[in-house]
């Protein structure tokens, strides 16, 4: 099944109902099933691949991961059956990496750690419906990857992002009144002054980050929710100077501002409004726990120190045996596996993505 196929089932879709909104075309770039971005089949993360994630870069991440879940389970009172339920897990290389390090380093908890997976869908799809109340439901670098509206300001009003066929069968751009009031109220919802913003501002709107937020929250008892993404609060989110938004694509590791170029053939994504995210989480009963980056994240939960202690460990001979050449095999892994914790933790790079946790402060229900 070739990407043109794709482009040629939003086209008859388009044709059959007239424009669609961005948010749908994204869904169906990235969800169609057997053709969309997600659903091919064919390996999308990694050095190799279109981008790579955390986990790619060192089990540094996962080991700090381990230690995070490690203190959630202590602050739960010690449960015997711990549940975490991983959305979005892609290859499960995060779920390993955490089983690895707790059978290694906090045997008691690998025993009742019951580390679950799932993976994404797209929009209402994205969280499946779980019959368990999960200790701690995480996710890494998931909600960017959900469809989101796009809105453009125009004069004193707002219009929304719509996708057409031309007379060639070209995708391209058209704007219309927003399509529903969700869309058009959004922005002032987060108090954001577009009204004083340029000419042809725009901002991408998640409405299904809100859907996940109630789904997520709804199989909560007591626990946590953690997720991981780019993106900020709304008010250093949507700024003036931000004028063309934040959605971006990637190929290969190339980054371009041209979603519509080969629909099922490159990722789409858009900064996470966290601001959405921690109030619709108070809405339904949800506590704000933490907001930080994930440099500081990863340093208060050890990862210094992990690397010192391996530095001792692991690789002594690139000090007391430098001129050997088992000492400077030594060096080269020291000295790359520090190279690695600088790239998790550079804050002009992924060490300023956002950590969000979130409590939850009802009982688990009784037996």
């Amino acid at each position: 099944m070739s990407y043109s196929d794709l482009q040629q089932l939003i086209s008859e879709r388009i044709q059959r109902e007239g424009p669609i909104s961005f948010a749908q075309y994204m869904r169906m770039a990235l969800y169609e099933p057997e053709y969309g971005y997600y659903m091919t089949g064919s390996a999308k993360m990694g050095w190799e691949a279109d981008y790579f994630t955390s986990t790619d870069v060192s089990n540094l991440f996962a080991n700090c991961m381990g230690r995070q879940l490690f203190a959630m389970w202590e602050k739960l009172k010690r449960p015997a059956h711990f549940i975490v339920l991983e959305q979005g897990a892609g290859r499960g290389h995060l779920a390993d990496g955490i089983r690895t390090w707790a059978q290694k380093e906090v045997p008691e908890f690998y025993e009742v750690l019951d580390y679950r997976t799932g993976d994404i869908r797209g929009g209402e799809d994205a969280v499946a419906v779980q019959t368990i109340y999960p200790s701690v439901v995480l996710s890494n670098e998931l909600i960017d990857a959900f469809p989101v509206h796009i809105v453009e300001k125009r004069g004193e009003r707002l219009y929304e992002v719509f996708v057409d066929v031309q007379q060639e069968g070209r995708l391209c751009e058209v704007l219309d009144e927003p399509s529903t009031p969700e869309v058009a109220s959004y922005l002032d919802r987060y108090k954001i002054p577009w009204r004083t913003f340029d000419e042809g501002w725009r901002a991408e709107i998640n409405l299904d980050a809100l859907s996940w937020m109630q789904r997520t929250a709804g199989i909560m008892r007591q626990g946590f929710i953690l997720t991981i993404d780019y993106g900020d609060k709304a008010k250093s989110l949507y700024t003036a100077w931000r004028k063309r938004g934040t959605l971006l694509c990637y190929f290969k590791h190339q980054a371009n501002e041209r979603p519509l170029l080969y629909p099922g053939e490159q990722d789409i994504t858009a900064h996470v409004n966290f601001s959405a995210l921690i109030d619709e989480g108070r809405r339904l009963g949800m506590r704000l726990h933490r907001f930080t980056t994930q440099r500081l994240w990863l340093q208060s939960m050890g990862i210094q120190e992990e690397l010192e202690q391996r530095r001792v460990n692991d690789f002594a001979e690139a000090e007391t045996a430098r001129a050997t050449d088992q000492g400077q095999v030594a060096l080269l892994k020291w000295r790359d596996l520090r190279q690695r914790a600088a790239v998790l933790t550079d804050p002009d790079g992924i060490g300023d993505f956002k950590v969000l946790i979130l409590r939850g402060v009802n009982s688990y229900p009784k037996s």
